[in-house]
C-alpha cells in the first residue's frame, strides 16, 4: 500500500520502498501532472544523503523523462527548502525528492511539491495515490529505463537559494558581531548552507557530523535532544554561544543554548515570531499547527495580530505563507518559515535567524527566553511517543472520541477536533492526542505554565488512554 502520508511517502528500503515502487509513484506523477497541463515545464529533482538516494532520483526522473517531461537534477544532496525555493524561483512545474527526513536510516521516501513550491495538499496527494492503484490494478511494471538526456538539465541549487537569504537575513549584522557557535549536519543535506553563510561572515563555527553517512551514526538525524547527547556536550563543553542543528533534508532545526541546554522548538519559534515583528518590523498575523506552543496566541494577542490554527502538516501552514497573511508559520516538530519565504519548512533560514538574534540583541538565547517569559508569562511544552501496537489502534478511535469534563481537577472549557483530539483547560494549559501520520505511533502533546503541571498533565494523559 503506498500511501502518502503527512509529509510524502516513506517506508524501509527494500520493503516496500524499491526501484520498481519508485518508478511507478514517477509515472502516476507524470499522469497526474499531463492532467494538470504541466508536462511542458521542468520537474525539479532532488535527493537527501541516504542509502542510495542520489540513485531512486535518477530512476524516478528517467520516467519522468520517458514521458516527455523535462527534469532538472540536483548535482549533489540537496535541503527540502532549496528545492522549494528552485521550484519558484524557476517556475517549475513541481519537484520529486527523495527524503524521509528524520526517519531512522532504514527508510527512504518521496515528496512531491506542486508549483507553489509547498507540500503537496491532500487533495493532490490522493489523486496520486488514485493513479497509483490504477496502474497496480493494471499489472503495470516499469523496466529499468535511462533518462532522455536532451530533457534533463543539472544544475548547482545552493547559489541563488543562499542569494535570496540575502534579503531575509541580515548578512550585515552578522557580519558585525561574529561569534564561535558550533553546528550539527547530522549527516545531512544541510553542509554548507549553514556553516557557510556563517563563515562567510566571519563567523568561527565548528561543524560536528558534516560528512556523508547513511546510517547517520545509528541514530535517527532529528535534530532532537534525545539524538544529539554529542553536540550538547560539544556546546558546553567548547563554550560556545550557540549550537545550530538540520535535520537529514535540512527542513527541521535544532538551537542548543550557551551551556548546552536543548531549547525546544515552541520555544525557538516564540523568539523568532517576536524578533520578526519587534526587529523587523513585518505585517500579519501567526500560524501554528494544533499541536504548537500557545506562546504564540499570547504574542499575537500582545501585538493585535491574529492567530491561525491548523492541522498538523506543513501543507496546511505553507497556504498561508503562500497568500502572504503571517508572519511566521510554525510547527512544533521543528518545521518554520516567514513571511516572503518558501512556503515549505526551512531548518536553514531558522538556524540563521537566531545567529542573527543573538549577534543583534548581544544575549544568549535562554537569556531572550527569560525576557520573552515576563513579557507573556512562561509555557513548557512536551510531547510523547507512544507505540501504536495493532489492538491500541483498534480501541484508539473509541478512546479519542470520550471527551472528559475535567483533567487533573481542571474543567475542559474546548475540545479542538481539527486534526487529533485537543483539551484545552480552564488555566490555558491543554493536552491533545493525535496518531502520528509517519510512524506506527499516537503522540501525546501537552503544555502548561509549569514542568510540575506538566508532570501532573502527562499522568492524567495517559490514564484517559488507558496506559
Amino acid at each position: 500500500m503506498i500511501k502518502f502520508g503527512t509529509s510524502g511517502w516513506r517506508a524501509v528500503i527494500a520493503d516496500e520502498f524499491t526501484f520498481a515502487n519508485v518508478r511507478l509513484v514517477a509515472l502516476a506523477i507524470a499522469q497526474y501532472l499531463k492532467e494538470g497541463g504541466l508536462a511542458n515545464r521542468e520537474v525539479v529533482v532532488g535527493y537527501d544523503t541516504r542509502f542510495m538516494s542520489n540513485f531512486f532520483a535518477k530512476a524516478a526522473g528517467a520516467v519522468l523523462t520517458k514521458e516527455r517531461i523535462p527534469v532538472l537534477y540536483s548535482t549533489r544532496d540537496v535541503p527540502t527548502p532549496v528545492i522549494a525555493f528552485t521550484i519558484i524561483d524557476r517556475k517549475a512545474g513541481g519537484a520529486i525528492n527523495i527524503t524521509a527526513s528524520h526517519n531512522p536510516p532504514r527508510y527512504n521516501g518521496l515528496k512531491f511539491s506542486p508549483p507553489s513550491g509547498a507540500p503537496a495538499p491532500p487533495q493532490v496527494t490522493q489523486a496520486i495515490e488514485t493513479k497509483i492503484r490504477n496502474l497496480q490494478k493494471k499489472g503495470v511494471q516499469l523496466e529499468p529505463l535511462e533518462p532522455e538526456e536532451s530533457l534533463c538539465q543539472e544544475a548547482d541549487l545552493a547559489p541563488t537559494y543562499i542569494q535570496d537569504l540575502e534579503t531575509k537575513v541580515d548578512f550585515p549584522a552578522l557580519a558585525a558581531s561574529p561569534q564561535k557557535v558550533a553546528y550539527n549536519a547530522l549527516w545531512g543535506t544541510g553542509r554548507g548552507y549553514v556553516d557557510q553563510v556563517l563563515k562567510d561572515a566571519g563567523w568561527r563555527v565548528d561543524v560536528m557530523h558534516g560528512e556523508v553517512n547513511p546510517l547517520f551514526g545509528g541514530r535517527r538525524p532529528e535534530p532532537s535532544e534525545e539524538e544529539m547527547p554529542d553536540f550538547l556536550e560539544m556546546v558546553r563543553e567548547g563554550n560556545y554561544i550557540l549550537g545550530l542543528a538540520t535535520d537529514g533534508d535540512a527542513d527541521r532545526f535544532g538551537i542548543v543554548d550557551k551551556g548546552g541546554r536543548f531549547v525546544t522548538a515552541n520555544h525557538v519559534l516564540a523568539l523568532v515570531f517576536r524578533y520578526l515583528v519587534e526587529e523587523k518590523g513585518l505585517e500579519g498575523g501567526v500560524v501554528r499547527s494544533v499541536a504548537t506552543t500557545h506562546l504564540l496566541d499570547r504574542l499575537a494577542h500582545h501585538y493585535g495580530r491574529p492567530v491561525y490554527e491548523t492541522p498538523v502538516g506543513f501543507k496546511f501552514v505553507g497556504e498561508y505563507i503562500l497568500e502572504n497573511r503571517v508572519v511566521m508559520g510554525g510547527e512544533e516538530s521543528a518545521g518554520l518559515s516567514i513571511k516572503g519565504h518558501v512556503p515549505e519548512k526551512d531548518g536553514i533560514i531558522a538556524c540563521l535567524l537566531m545567529a542573527e538574534m543573538v549577534a543583534k540583541k548581544g544575549a544568549t538565547v535562554g537569556e531572550l527566553l527569560e525576557d520573552l517569559f515576563l513579557l507573556v508569562g512562561p509555557l513548557y511544552s512536551r510531547r510523547i511517543n507512544i507505540p501504536l501496537t495493532p489492538e491500541f489502534k483498534r480501541e484508539l478511535p473509541q478512546k479519542l472520541a470520550a471527551h472528559p469534563s475535567q483533567v487533573a481537577g481542571l474543567k475542559v472549557t474546548d475540545v479542538v477536533t481539527v486534526d487529533g483530539t485537543k483539551l484545552v483547560l480552564e488555566d490555558g494549559s491543554w493536552l491533545l492526542f493525535r496518531p502520528s501520520g509517519t510512524e506506527p505511533l499516537v503522540r501525546l502533546y501537552l503544555e502548561a505554565e509549569s514542568q510540575k503541571r506538566l508532570d501532573i498533565l502527562e499522568e492524567a494523559g495517559k490514564k484517559l488512554l488507558g496506559i
